[in-house]
Protein backbone atom coordinates (compact mmCIF):
# COMPACT_ATOMS: atom_id res chain seq x y z
CA UNK A 1 0.00 0.00 0.00
CA UNK A 2 1.50 3.71 -0.65
CA UNK A 3 1.99 5.69 2.08
CA UNK A 4 -0.48 8.59 1.09
CA UNK A 5 -3.36 6.94 -0.34
CA UNK A 6 -5.84 9.20 -2.14
CA UNK A 7 -9.41 7.97 -1.08
CA UNK A 8 -12.61 9.10 -2.96
CA UNK A 9 -16.15 9.23 -1.58
CA UNK A 10 -19.10 9.39 -4.04
CA UNK A 11 -22.67 9.66 -3.71
CA UNK A 12 -25.61 11.41 -5.93
CA UNK A 13 -25.82 14.96 -4.95
CA UNK A 14 -22.51 14.93 -2.37
CA UNK A 15 -25.44 16.78 0.12
CA UNK A 16 -25.21 14.88 3.09
CA UNK A 17 -23.75 10.96 3.49
CA UNK A 18 -20.63 11.78 1.28
CA UNK A 19 -20.00 14.70 3.02
CA UNK A 20 -20.38 13.01 6.65
CA UNK A 21 -17.88 10.30 5.36
CA UNK A 22 -15.22 12.50 4.07
CA UNK A 23 -15.44 14.77 7.62
CA UNK A 24 -15.33 10.85 10.01
CA UNK A 25 -12.44 9.58 7.33
CA UNK A 26 -10.11 12.60 7.69
CA UNK A 27 -10.65 12.40 11.23
CA UNK A 28 -10.13 8.68 11.53
CA UNK A 29 -7.49 8.35 9.16
CA UNK A 30 -5.42 10.97 10.78
CA UNK A 31 -6.06 9.30 14.42
CA UNK A 32 -4.89 6.09 13.10
CA UNK A 33 -1.74 7.53 11.86
CA UNK A 34 -2.98 6.83 8.02
CA UNK A 35 -1.35 9.26 5.38
CA UNK A 36 -4.53 10.09 2.72
CA UNK A 37 -6.31 12.59 0.68
CA UNK A 38 -10.04 12.13 1.02
CA UNK A 39 -12.21 13.78 -1.66
CA UNK A 40 -15.87 13.56 -1.67
CA UNK A 41 -18.07 14.04 -5.07
CA UNK A 42 -21.19 13.80 -6.40
CA UNK A 43 -22.81 12.43 -10.11
CA UNK A 44 -24.79 15.72 -9.60
CA UNK A 45 -23.70 18.86 -8.08
CA UNK A 46 -26.44 20.61 -5.06
CA UNK A 47 -25.36 22.14 -1.83
CA UNK A 48 -24.45 20.43 1.48
CA UNK A 49 -27.40 20.53 3.22
CA UNK A 50 -27.89 22.27 6.58
CA UNK A 51 -28.77 18.85 8.38
CA UNK A 52 -25.83 17.42 7.60
CA UNK A 53 -23.26 20.79 9.45
CA UNK A 54 -25.20 20.24 12.40
CA UNK A 55 -25.08 16.72 13.13
CA UNK A 56 -21.60 16.53 12.27
CA UNK A 57 -20.86 20.08 14.40
CA UNK A 58 -22.32 17.58 17.13
CA UNK A 59 -19.99 14.99 16.66
CA UNK A 60 -16.97 17.73 16.68
CA UNK A 61 -16.31 17.72 13.10
CA UNK A 62 -16.80 21.20 11.13
CA UNK A 63 -17.94 20.73 7.51
CA UNK A 64 -18.44 24.25 6.98
CA UNK A 65 -15.90 24.71 4.53
CA UNK A 66 -17.38 21.71 2.55
CA UNK A 67 -19.53 22.55 -0.52
CA UNK A 68 -20.83 19.96 -3.15
CA UNK A 69 -19.52 19.13 -6.13
CA UNK A 70 -19.01 16.67 -8.88
CA UNK A 71 -16.07 14.30 -9.78
CA UNK A 72 -14.83 17.21 -12.56
CA UNK A 73 -14.23 19.09 -10.13
CA UNK A 74 -11.76 17.56 -8.68
CA UNK A 75 -8.03 18.11 -9.00
CA UNK A 76 -7.36 14.70 -11.03
CA UNK A 77 -10.26 12.92 -10.80
CA UNK A 78 -9.08 9.78 -12.38
CA UNK A 79 -6.52 8.92 -10.10
CA UNK A 80 -7.95 7.68 -6.39
CA UNK A 81 -6.62 4.69 -4.25
CA UNK A 82 -9.87 3.77 -3.19
CA UNK A 83 -13.51 4.60 -4.83
CA UNK A 84 -16.19 4.48 -1.79
CA UNK A 85 -20.10 4.79 -2.81
CA UNK A 86 -22.04 5.49 0.11
CA UNK A 87 -25.72 5.63 -1.82
CA UNK A 88 -27.07 2.63 -4.46
CA UNK A 89 -27.26 5.38 -7.52
CA UNK A 90 -23.89 7.04 -7.04
CA UNK A 91 -23.14 2.81 -6.88
CA UNK A 92 -24.60 2.52 -10.15
CA UNK A 93 -23.38 4.77 -11.91
CA UNK A 94 -19.51 4.30 -10.44
CA UNK A 95 -19.55 1.47 -13.27
CA UNK A 96 -18.77 4.35 -15.58
CA UNK A 97 -15.62 5.78 -13.30
CA UNK A 98 -13.11 4.84 -16.13
CA UNK A 99 -9.92 4.68 -13.93
CA UNK A 100 -8.59 1.27 -12.34
CA UNK A 101 -9.18 1.45 -8.91
CA UNK A 102 -10.15 -0.13 -5.76
CA UNK A 103 -14.22 0.04 -5.19
CA UNK A 104 -16.26 -0.32 -1.94
CA UNK A 105 -19.73 0.22 -1.49
CA UNK A 106 -22.14 0.42 1.31
CA UNK A 107 -25.39 1.71 1.09
CA UNK A 108 -26.20 4.51 3.91
CA UNK A 109 -30.21 5.71 3.99
CA UNK A 110 -30.95 9.00 2.57
CA UNK A 111 -31.91 10.87 5.89
CA UNK A 112 -33.37 13.42 3.54
CA UNK A 113 -36.62 15.05 4.73
CA UNK A 114 -36.46 12.85 7.60
CA UNK A 115 -36.45 14.05 11.48
CA UNK A 116 -32.66 14.97 12.96
CA UNK A 117 -32.93 11.60 14.51
CA UNK A 118 -32.26 9.96 11.27
CA UNK A 119 -29.59 12.40 10.56
CA UNK A 120 -28.38 11.24 13.76
CA UNK A 121 -28.34 7.48 12.67
CA UNK A 122 -26.83 7.69 9.62
CA UNK A 123 -23.93 9.96 10.75
CA UNK A 124 -23.06 7.61 13.56
CA UNK A 125 -23.64 4.26 10.52
CA UNK A 126 -20.83 7.10 8.42
CA UNK A 127 -18.76 7.28 11.62
CA UNK A 128 -18.64 3.49 12.46
CA UNK A 129 -17.66 2.83 8.69
CA UNK A 130 -14.95 5.15 8.54
CA UNK A 131 -13.53 4.04 11.71
CA UNK A 132 -13.73 0.26 10.24
CA UNK A 133 -11.75 1.29 7.15
CA UNK A 134 -9.52 3.35 9.18
CA UNK A 135 -8.32 0.43 11.05
CA UNK A 136 -7.99 -1.77 8.26
CA UNK A 137 -5.79 0.68 6.33
CA UNK A 138 -3.56 1.35 9.34
CA UNK A 139 -3.39 -2.76 9.35
CA UNK A 140 -1.86 -2.13 5.90
CA UNK A 141 -4.57 -4.30 4.32
CA UNK A 142 -7.45 -3.09 2.31
CA UNK A 143 -11.14 -4.13 3.87
CA UNK A 144 -13.67 -6.06 2.55
CA UNK A 145 -16.96 -5.13 1.53
CA UNK A 146 -18.95 -7.09 4.07
CA UNK A 147 -16.89 -5.79 6.81
CA UNK A 148 -17.71 -2.51 6.30
CA UNK A 149 -21.45 -3.31 5.47
CA UNK A 150 -21.64 -4.64 8.79
CA UNK A 151 -19.65 -2.00 10.51
CA UNK A 152 -22.86 0.33 9.19
CA UNK A 153 -25.05 -1.78 11.25
CA UNK A 154 -28.00 -0.01 8.92
CA UNK A 155 -28.58 -2.93 6.22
Amino acid sequence: MKTALRILVLCTHNSARSQMMEGWLRRHLAEAGVAAEVRSAGTVRTRVKPEALRVMAEAGIDLGGHRSKTLFELPDPWNFDLVLTVCDAAAEACPAYPARTRRLHVGLPDPSGRPLAEWRRVRDAAGRVSAALARALAAERWPEEDELRRAAGVE
